[in-house]
Order: C-alpha cells, then structure tokens, then sequence
C-alpha cells in the first residue's frame, strides 16, 4: 500500500504592507519559482510559509480556506490576486471517458451542421448589423486573446487595466513595453517618467 506524501505545504507572497497578495500550495521549491503569471516579490522575507508537513488534500484544503478569508480582487471580495479558489491542479487527474465524450459534444456543437445558424443565409440588414457590433470588438481589453495588465508603482500601489493597449493609452507609456515577454517576467522601467514602475499580467 503506497504511502501518502506530507511534504506539502501552502505559503503566501505579502506586500511591503505586510498584506497578501497571493496564496498557494506546493512542494520543494515551488513557492521561489519566478516561472508562472503571480511572482514571488524580490524580498525573500515577504515570501511565508503558512502550513508545512501537508498532504496534498490537506494543503488544497488549505489553500482554498485562506483564499477565502482574504478575498480575491478579480471578483472584488478581497485582497488577493489568485484567479482560482484554489484547491485546482490536483496531481494526476484523469477525466473520465463519459466527460471527455460530452465536452467533445458540447464543442462540436458550436460550429458547423450542427450550429442552429447553419445554412441560414442573411439579410443586408442583418450584415450590417452585425459589423457595426463587431466594430472595435477586437481592439484592447474587448480582444478575447487579451490579457489583464497590472502596473506596480515603485511604492507598491498597483494599477488595473484590461489590456497592454488600454495600459499604454492611459498611462502613455510606450506600447512596446507590453509585449508578452516583458509582461511574463515583470518587466520594470529603468528611465523616463515610469522608471522603476513594474508591468506584468495579472
């Protein structure tokens, strides 16, 4: 019978206010990784281990409690900059062959014979329409492919905006200072009027 690992543990990024930003779950050296969208802050004594010794249960069990008690500020209950509620990636999930039979459904269904549109012509009405919605749909934060930007002040106050075309319009910021590079690493300004300001995803 395999034994159950208790090398778990969750952990929590905190401001310079000492609040949290971020909480999480792990093991080893997950909780320094720089390799996802939320990075951990440049000093070390703001990075804490919350629980140690856990079960991964344990620990997804954790993190979801915590997450919930500080609130998350995509959803505008709290402080936290988590995009789940934790308690998600559980190790060695497999879906079951009638899930991924119905998700196939539920995805053939969105195109093609199947779509109730399909073989409906349109009138010029309808056409013109449907163009002057589809005006500037895909132009900054509208752009399904865009992501959310946060811009971190050298004093730590955090600004929000849809995308890196709605962050470059109303700061004035170069828009070359939010390719998908610069903002996956943090990307800091080192002159001009943003110097020391931080771009990243949120």
């Amino acid at each position: 019978m395999a034994t159950q690992r208790n090398d778990y543990y969750t952990y929590a990024y905190l401001r310079e206010d000492r609040t949290p930003y971020y909480i999480g779950k792990g093991r080893g050296y997950r909780i320094y990784s720089r390799q996802r969208l939320i990075k951990p802050p440049d000093d070390k004594s703001r990075i804490i281990f919350l629980k140690k010794n856990l079960t991964e249960e344990e620990a997804f069990k954790h993190e979801i409690y915590m997450i919930a008690i500080f609130g998350r500020k995509d959803l505008g209950t709290g402080i936290l900059r988590n995009l789940t509620n934790g308690g998600d990636g559980v190790s060695g999930i497999i879906h079951s062959a009638e899930r991924k039979q119905a998700q196939a459904e539920r995805m053939a269904a969105k195109g093609g014979a199947l779509h109730p549109m399909y073989g409906v012509p349109r009138t010029a009405a309808q056409k013109k329409t449907q163009s002057e919605k589809m005006t500037g749909r895909f132009l900054g934060a509208l752009n399904p492919c865009s992501k959310a930007i946060i811009a971190i002040k050298p004093d730590g106050t955090e600004l929000h905006f849809g995308s890196g075309r709605e962050a470059a319009r109303e700061l004035g910021v170069p828009q070359g200072n939010f390719s998908p590079r610069n903002l996956t690493t943090g990307h800091v300004l080192a002159k001009g009027n943003f110097k020391g300001w931080a771009f990243q995803y949120e």
